[in-house]
């Protein structure tokens, strides 16, 4: 198999992109072009003979979709949580268990590299293509995203302060400004790397923490950098009511009405989670300004719903947002690292919250995993099939049995199949996924590896949680062992 095709033959279904229009469309019975990493035409199958020695996939009983587009991830830490957060939360903190978590689980180097390989494999086999990974940087972050042959945007984080807990209901911020600036210039150094690097596969964007972990003067040269730099600005916000809270308390307003008193809200700001808002049933401020000040800049929204669906809390709701005018682009925050799945919950939820099938359906799911991923990007080179745009494709196999009847193939690979059917991946026209595994990683490794290094991070717990617990009192089996 050719692992820089010039075409991809004989494809059964395609989601194609509407001429002009930030849509997509169906087209049955097509073959697609591609040279220099980008496609060049779409044609009826077979309207161009197939020449000799010509390195040509075949696309038969395949329905070739863009590649999907994360905007918000921690792929290297998270998978060294499975067993640990699923059923982990503080009561006395509206069940979120994120400060409880941090404050007493921190994986080390190793652990952090071994989860990036197995993070990049499964959002590989999703047929994720693009994806922004926020995360402290480490030696050796940036050439593991190069070899996985992905896109990135490295979002090196850097906070003013760290949570903890003195108990359940207590949370503190523990201020140091000045390791806040140091991790500021090495974010800087990082992302200038990443841009420089010749594979010309990564990018950067200027992560401040949280809304409630950077001083205002952090936040301020964060954001001038932002725009002297080009690079997108983010930073997570209205993921907890105790942040909501002590934002509240320091200023008197909301997370989102003061990011936007201090000017942080731009076109090109991708607000991370942004659930909790003034008029959120868990929040009830007494304003209804934040949507609408979110909408009238223009920022985009990061939605993950699985990670707070696991507390009982989800966006009030993804159609509200979308009829006051905010982007929307989707990403996984946690492990899972499946953008599929988050697809799949973030319709769900929608529609649990607003009591309507019109809130999210599979057609807008899929846009705001494509199209709404990389206008949060400013990209309009990726997230859709059409002439012109690079060449970041996923072949799905429509003889899955979770495929089959393939009546509407987009919605059986949203709510059925997933990665399961993902079979091929290419970026900028290279092969990176073949036969559902990746071609320049390998997780099988990497397990061990992990492994190793949460037992290390559960057997250190003790010497990091306020009341000196063991991990087991913290995050219990979920069974007991007899």
């Amino acid at each position: 198999m050719t692992t820089r095709p010039s075409s991809i033959r004989n494809l059964a279904w395609a989601v194609i992109g509407d001429g002009a229009e930030p849509r997509h469309v169906y087209r049955r019975g097509v073959d697609l072009f591609l040279r220099d990493g980008r496609i060049v035409e779409i044609t009826p199958a077979g309207a161009r003979p197939l020449q000799a020695n010509e390195p040509a996939l075949d696309g038969s009983g395949m329905l070739a979709l863009p590649g999907l587009i994360n905007i918000h991830s921690h792929p290297t830490t998270e998978p060294a949580y499975r067993g640990v957060r699923e059923d982990h939360g503080v009561p006395e903190q509206h069940m979120t268990g994120l400060i409880e978590r941090l404050q007493a689980f921190r994986l080390d180097n190793d652990g952090q590299s071994a989860a990036a390989v197995m993070s990049y494999s499964e959002m590989l086999r999703a047929g994720t293509t693009t994806v922004c990974d926020v995360t402290a940087p480490f030696d050796g972050w940036l050439d593991t995203m190069v070899q996985s042959g992905m896109r990135f945007y490295a979002g090196p984080t850097f906070a003013s302060a760290r949570w903890g807990m003195s108990a359940p209901q207590t949370v503190t911020w523990r201020w140091d400004e000045a390791a806040g600036l140091a991790a500021f210039d090495k974010a800087k150094a990082v992302m200038a790397e990443a841009e420089s690097h010749n594979s010309g596969r990564l990018g950067a964007l200027v992560f401040p923490a949280q809304i409630d972990t950077v001083t205002p003067e952090l936040f301020a040269a964060a954001r001038r950098h932002a725009d002297e730099t080009g690079r997108r600005f983010s930073t997570h916000i209205g993921q907890a009511v105790v942040e909501v809270r002590e934002m509240i308390r320091r200023h008197g307003t909301t997370p989102v009405q003061w990011a936007a008193a201090q000017g942080l809200l731009k076109p090109d700001t991708i607000l991370a989670h942004c659930i909790l808002l003034d008029e959120h049933p868990q929040i009830r401020w007494h304003t209804a300004r934040d949507l609408d000040l979110i909408a009238e800049v223009g920022a985009s929204v990061a939605h993950c719903p699985q990670p707070f669906a696991r507390y009982g809390l989800a966006m009030d709701h993804v159609g509200r947002y979308r009829t006051r005018g905010v982007n929307i682009g989707l990403g996984t925050d946690c492990a899972p690292h499946n953008l599929v799945e988050e697809m799949r919950l973030a319709i769900h939820a929608a529609r649990l919250m607003s009591e309507t099938l019109a809130s999210l359906d599979s057609a807008t799911a899929f846009e705001a995993a494509t199209i709404g991923g990389a206008r949060a990007l400013g990209r309009d080179d990726i997230g859709r099939l059409a002439p012109g745009m690079l060449a970041d494709i996923v072949l799905v196999d429509l003889a899955h049995p979770l495929m089959q009847p393939a009546r509407d193939p987009l919605r059986s690979y949203v709510f059925h199949a997933a990665d399961r059917a993902v079979r091929t991946v290419l970026v900028g026209g290279e092969v990176v996924l073949q036969d559902g595994a990746p071609l320049h990683l390998d997780p099988a490794a990497a397990m061990e590896r992990l492994a190793e290094a949460q037992a290390r991070m559960l057997r250190d717990a003790p010497n990091r949680d306020y009341a000196h617990r063991p991990a087991e009192e913290i995050a219990p089996l979920s069974l007991p062992v007899v």
